[in-house]
Formats: structure tokens, C-alpha cells, sequence
């Protein structure tokens, strides 16, 4: 085992729903590990934060507050070996980038960014400008309407101007995980593993 693959669903996702995205894209000698967020979502599903408002929208303290559960609670069950790359899709997404605000955030080699910002970039941008230049993967959709390109496009600028090897994909489709693009992921994973 190289090190371990941590991928978090979105919204109203579980770990059954991640678990084959994760495998798809998982580094060859490397784990997979994923796991249900925290809170029962009203529709379905598991959420990392529970809110009606707009993604587009600041998190309020409640939100915030989960938030941190969510991140408190993953960073206790991750694996205590090796090197970790981080990442998921949407709220998961955010959440794997707080991580590198945990005391994980050394073994931190790689970030994936599917569909989703920063939600507390100031906080993240220190952090980020703190630790050692790794390696960011972000894909965005140009119509997604929950998270905004421009949200997207913000958070790559963190890891750019913190002088982080970003990798950026953009597609044509809304608020998904684009398997048209999967290669430049695979390429991308492959050369952070070498």
C-alpha cells in the first residue's frame, strides 16, 4: 500500500455512491477510503453541512459549526499511515480541502476538486501559502448552476497564488463529475504517484 485515496461524496450522497467513482480513479497500489458524512440529510442520503440557502451564499455559524464536525470527523477516521491524497465532489470536496487546516495536512500529497470552492478561502489561502507546494486537481462544469465557475476559478487562484502545481479542467456540463475528462484525472493522478 502506497498511501490512501480519500474521495467524499456530495450533498445527499453516501459512501455507495462514491465507493465506484473512487475505485475508477484510485492510483494503482494505492487504498481507497471513503465514508458516509456525519448528518442525515431531510432527502435522502448524508451531508457534510445542512442548509436551504444557495451554494453561492457565505455558510452561516450553524452551518459553519457542522462544518467543522464534518472535517473533525473525518480527520479521526482517517487511515494514521502514509500519505494521503484528498478530494470529492461538491460539499465533499470542501470538506477534503479543509483538511489540510488538520494536523493530516503534512501528509497531504495531492487535493481533488470536483465541482466545488472554497468555503472559507482566506482561512485556506494561509494554510495553503504555509505548507510545502503539492499538487491541486480541479474540474469544473461551465454550467453548473449550484457552484459557480467563478467559484471554481477562485479556488484554483488559492492554490496558484500559494504557488501550488495546479492541474485545471474545465467541461461544457453543469454540476457533475465530467467522465469524458476522466483521463486528464488518471494523468494527473499517475504523475502526483511516480
Amino acid at each position: 500500500m502506497l498511501g490512501h485515496f480519500v474521495m467524499l461524496h456530495g450533498m445527499t450522497g453516501s459512501t455507495e455512491k462514491m465507493m465506484p467513482l473512487a475505485e475508477k480513479f484510485c492510483p494503482d497500489g494505492w487504498e481507497v477510503f471513503v465514508l458516509n458524512a456525519p448528518f442525515p440529510h431531510p432527502r435522502g442520503g448524508f451531508t457534510w453541512w445542512i442548509r436551504d440557502a444557495p451554494a453561492t451564499e457565505a455558510l452561516d455559524a450553524k452551518a459553519i459549526s457542522q462544518l467543522q464536525a464534518s472535517v473533525d470527523y473525518v480527520a479521526e477516521n482517517l487511515p494514521s499511515d502514509g500519505p494521503l491524497i484528498v478530494g470529492g465532489f461538491s460539499q465533499g470536496a470542501a470538506v477534503a480541502q479543509e483538511l489540510l487546516l488538520t494536523r493530516h495536512a503534512e501528509r497531504i500529497t495531492g487535493v481533488v476538486v470536483l465541482g466545488s470552492k472554497a468555503v472559507r478561502p482566506l482561512i485556506l489561502y494561509e494554510k495553503l501559502c504555509e505548507l510545502p507546494s503539492r499538487a491541486m486537481f480541479s474540474m469544473h462544469g461551465a454550467k453548473d448552476k449550484v457552484v459557480l465557475l467563478e467559484e471554481g476559478d477562485e479556488c484554483v487562484r488559492l492554490y496558484q497564488e500559494a504557488g501550488w502545481n495546479v492541474t485545471q479542467v474545465r467541461h461544457q456540463k453543469g454540476h457533475m463529475v465530467d467522465l469524458a475528462s476522466e483521463d486528464k484525472l488518471h494523468l494527473w493522478l499517475s504523475e502526483i504517484t511516480e
